[in-house]
């Protein structure tokens, strides 16, 4: 087992946490024996089922990719195109290299291949230092976010998030009966008082108390919001005192920027410490991929979690999806720990220089917003610090159909107040009619529990706004913020005349 240190302090008993699933699986027996062939060098196999490698129609892969010797390795990628340098790296069955084509593409072991496991475990002593972590290879962030929610979620069970997710996962339990609390966010991300607000307040009655806390801490997406390192603290301190897990997705950790008012981000400025980094109990299960900072077909990420849980995970993928693909496996130990790879060293020159492209293009987007948008006075972009979404909030009160007594009228004192979630699905179509797609805020919204939930602000009258990257073309960014500063003229200005 690869250990991301070789310092390991007592952690906390924390195996109540696994699902009840989680414990009734059983190890896969033909992967337990898998692990006994290393017992001792040069073990004779009769027991494999993989074809020999003689008999694979492929010897040798070679990969080109960017020179990361450049001072701005991406600016160069970018502007020179095919003339743009490059450096090669290859996994063969003949030639030296770091993973064998051999060794790659035979059935391996759900952990990943031992060598690129080793790889990603020094990246995150690299950047994170977690006292006593494992890592467990996935098929990419979304294998990764659904095994442990596997691994941990009961039916009936809550989990808590930031009040605006990404649905796509905060979809994903819903089939296992779990259903999710969403913690009031700002500015700054999820609010760590609210967070311990509703696990003081927790209601018996509604189940047991949420012991999962599903958070994206760089980058939120939808709301491009990062918590910083004072809150880092708080919401673990929360965590331990009230006993709860943390999932960890941070795709968006390599993109974390300089104020909008400087030039670019400097190379030297340091990344915010990552939960990860702040465990000491083993409570963390955190989730990385290589999807924002290379390419999101890669299908390719990473868990990190206790020898406890890693384990678990183990057992799990060995029944389930089996380990990662072997060429995925091969690129990342080539790129990492190969002859001719960029090393450690160059991955961080790489991912520096992709965030200050990333903030060039975050730059230009804010100018084409305050240049097209902002002049109607109907809409607001909230700068992110790292990521690539922009949180537009839409003056919807200045609507002339904008309505806030919906709850004394219908007396129900657990309806909206307004009718800002009407208005801003109207205000959606128009933008789809007009040729443009943005996504609106309500597809993001955690839903409450009028029985449970404070319903004095409900998500339902916070849901004007909308989302906006800024990873795309200049142009798709010019024509879209255009769009946007049209259609929002209309949506206003129809009604006025329709009022009249």
């Amino acid at each position: 087992m690869l250990s991301t240190s070789s310092f390991a302090p007592p952690q906390v008993d924390l195996s109540h946490h696994l699902s009840s699933e989680a414990r009734l699986r059983k190890p896969n027996p033909m992967k337990a024996i898998w692990k006994l062939t290393r017992r001792r060098p040069n073990m004779v196999s009769l027991a494999n089922g993989d074809p020999h490698f003689s008999l694979y129609p492929i010897r040798r892969v070679e990969f080109e990719m960017a020179s990361v010797d450049e001072v701005d390795p991406v600016a160069s990628w970018r502007k020179a195109g095919p003339s743009a340098p490059s450096t090669k790296f290859v996994s063969s069955s003949y030639e030296p290299c770091a993973l064998p084509l051999q060794t790659a593409l035979q059935y391996s072991h759900g952990a990943g291949l031992p060598d690129a496991q080793r790889a990603v475990t020094e990246l995150t002593n690299f950047y994170h230092s977690p006292p006593d972590h494992v890592c467990t290879l996935t098929l990419g962030n979304s294998d990764g976010i659904t095994k442990c929610f596997r691994l941990l979620g009961e039916p009936g069970d809550h989990f808590l998030a930031d009040e605006f997710a990404f649905s796509s996962v905060t979809n994903v339990p819903f089939a296992q009966g779990i259903k999710w609390v969403g913690i009031k966010m700002d500015a700054g991300g999820m609010i760590p008082a609210e967070l311990e607000k509703t696990l003081e307040n927790w209601d018996p009655a509604r189940g047991r108390r949420p012991h999962v806390l599903y958070i994206v801490p760089c980058g939120q997406n939808p709301t491009g919001s990062t918590l910083s390192l004072e809150r880092r603290k708080q919401i673990y301190e929360i965590a331990q005192r009230f006993d709860v897990m943390i999932i960890e997705d941070d795709p968006y950790y390599y993109l974390q920027y300089d104020s909008p008012s400087a030039a670019t981000t400097s190379p030297d400025t340091p990344f915010v410490p990552s939960l990860l980094s702040l465990d000491v109990d083993g409570r963390v299960l955190r989730i990385d991929s290589f999807s924002k900072i290379m390419a999101p077909g890669m299908r390719l990420g990473w868990i990190t979690s206790s020898a406890f849980f890693h384990e678990h995970l183990v057992s799990y993928t060995d029944s389930s999806t089996m380990h990662p693909h072997g060429f995925g496996q091969m690129l990342i130990t080539e790129m990492l720990h190969g002859p001719h790879g960029w090393r450690i060293d160059g991955f961080d020159r790489w991912v520096r220089s992709l965030r200050a492209e990333y903030h060039r293009r975050r730059a230009f987007f804010l100018d084409a917003f305050a240049k097209t948008v902002a002049p109607t006075g109907l809409a607001r972009a909230n700068p992110p610090e790292a990521g690539m979404f922009v949180w537009i909030r839409v003056e919807i009160e200045k609507h002339p159909r904008f309505r806030a007594d919906l709850r004394r009228i219908s007396g129900n004192p657990t309806a909206p107040r307004t009718n800002v979630k009407e208005l801003m699905e109207e205000l959606f179509e128009r933008c789809l009619d007009s040729g443009l797609v943005i996504m609106p805020a309500s597809i993001f919204a955690l839903s409450a529990d009028p029985k449970h939930d404070d319903m004095e602000d409900p998500i339902e009258d916070r849901l004007n706004y909308l989302r906006a990257t800024f990873a795309g073309t200049e142009e798709a960014m010019e024509q879209g913020l255009s769009i946007l500063a049209q259609t929002l003229r209309e949506f206003f200005a129809d009604e006025i005349r329709a009022i009249a």
